[in-house]
């Protein structure tokens, strides 16, 4: 224990140095150059931004394997990271692990600072312990703010020193945005990210710690007899989910890390700024849909489908039929059964110029998404109908692997209706795609 003590204020010494040296380093190039004392105050105070735009959007999906961005938007405007400042946390402790200045079963200690959070948290006392583990369980889960607390006292002796570390890790990392101000994300007015950054750091911990990121996917602990849920919606409503990371505060709004595999490929998502849960959700999910049609590219995308700049993508076009009920005795992953069907639903599609239904405005469509709610879906659709001014809305379940999830359609349409209707739902970031009644599909921005 003396030895972690005097590891811990070497460390802690060692920080004004290292941040004088990111501000003099024309990589970074942020800070001025001036003495060590100032480069550090300036570090800390982070981007010389006095506001973000409340709730602004801003998205981002990266190849995990490559880096490369895939679609942005808006994806270098400044955010309060929330919850998401838990990662950089998270990857300070796997850090130490793997360094081995600490193991899973040593205790941390809860101070009163650290048991003084608001919630969510795991409701520590003061005066007690926790392990490691049960701090990085507390984390992922339910996002336990004094968790994060007590886990970074142990780490960097005190919360604010422990931000500087948080900080000093984003800049070398490339991070050159991102300011932290304590371990939780609780609200600061000069805690600021980006979607970018959190790219960076999600990738980080996906290359850098392998073998610690199962437990982004855990679907509950027992803390003290009790419980306790994960709070990602997104690990059991899209398939290849594993992991990453939810934040909300108000001032930030709904925020979003998420990582998908299927098959070979990986992608990162980013969401930032979403009004609810449930848009975050959708938006996510969109996003996705995106990088994956980007990733398999023209062969297995019908050519005139969505170009980089617009919304609807793979799974949008995969469910504008119905899909046949995929077996789950089926050894291929979802996303690869989504693609069999392609063909079967581009083809099919065909038979939806006949089955219109007469008097309805015309014989195009419009697909608004797939939701993994009944509800969802229906809010969905009543959306879609209003901004298509005409035609039926339609919400149809289909399963894949056993799970259900729901398509939203509006029939009906003439060309201007469904064209004018992808429009108005893009703008509110819902994702559309106009479908004609032959076999391609007519993207709308």
């Amino acid at each position: 224990m003396a030895a972690m003590h005097c590891h811990q204020g070497k460390i802690l010494r060692a920080i004004p140095a290292l941040l004088a040296a990111l501000g003099a380093a024309a990589t970074f190039g942020a800070l001025p150059a001036t003495t060590p004392t100032a480069q550090a105050r300036a570090l800390h105070r982070g981007p010389v931004h006095a506001v973000a735009p409340l709730y602004t959007y801003s998205s981002i999906v990266v190849d995990a394997r490559t880096g490369r961005m895939l679609k942005g938007d808006n994806q270098d405007a400044l955010h309060h990271p929330a919850s998401l400042a838990k990662l950089m946390t998270l990857y300070l402790a796997f850090e130490a692990l793997r360094d081995r200045r600490i193991t899973l079963d040593d205790p941390v200690p809860v101070s009163a600072h650290a048991a003084s959070m608001v919630p969510t948290k795991l409701g520590l006392v003061p005066g007690t312990h926790i392990t490691v583990r049960e701090a990085i369980l507390g984390m992922v889960t339910l996002s336990a703010n004094d968790a994060a607390a007590a886990l970074g006292e142990k780490l960097g002796g005190t919360e604010p020193h422990f931000a500087q570390m948080m900080t000093l890790r984003a800049r070398a990392m490339g991070m050159s945005r991102t300011t932290f101000r304590n371990a939780s994300g609780l609200p600061d007015p000069n805690m600021w990210t980006t979607a970018h950054d959190m790219a960076i750091l999600a990738r980080h911990i996906l290359v850098d710690f392998r073998d610690d990121y199962h437990y982004f996917s855990t679907p509950s602990f027992v803390f003290h007899g009790r419980t306790i849920y994960n709070h990602d919606t997104m690990l059991k409503s899209y398939p290849g989910v594993d992991g990453m990371k939810t934040g909300y505060i108000e001032t930030a709004g709904h925020n979003l890390v998420t990582s998908v595999k299927h098959g070979d490929e990986r992608l990162i998502g980013v969401v930032l700024g979403a009004n609810t849960n449930w848009q975050r959700d959708q938006r996510m999910t969109a996003l996705l849909n995106i990088g994956f049609a980007d990733l398999n590219g023209p062969a297995q995308m019908p050519t005139e489908l969505a170009s980089a700049h617009t919304i609807p993508a793979i799974f949008s076009t995969a469910h504008a039929a119905t899909l046949r009920r995929v077996s789950t005795s089926d050894q291929a992953s979802s996303f690869d059964a989504v693609q069999r069907e392609i063909a079967n639903a581009r083809s099919e599609r065909t038979s939806l110029h006949t089955a219109t239904p007469h008097g309805m405005g015309g014989q195009w469509m419009v697909q608004a998404g797939v939701y993994p709610t009944q509800p969802g879906a229906q809010h969905a659709a009543a959306e879609a109908h209003s901004a298509a001014h005409g035609g039926s809305a339609h919400v149809s379940p289909y399963r894949i692997h056993g799970r259900v999830n729901y398509r939203v359609r509006v029939l009906g349409l003439s060309e201007a209706q469904a064209k004018s209707a992808c429009v108005s739902l893009h703008r509110a970031h819902t994702p559309c795609l106009v479908m004609a009644p032959r076999h391609q599909d007519v993207a709308s921005r």
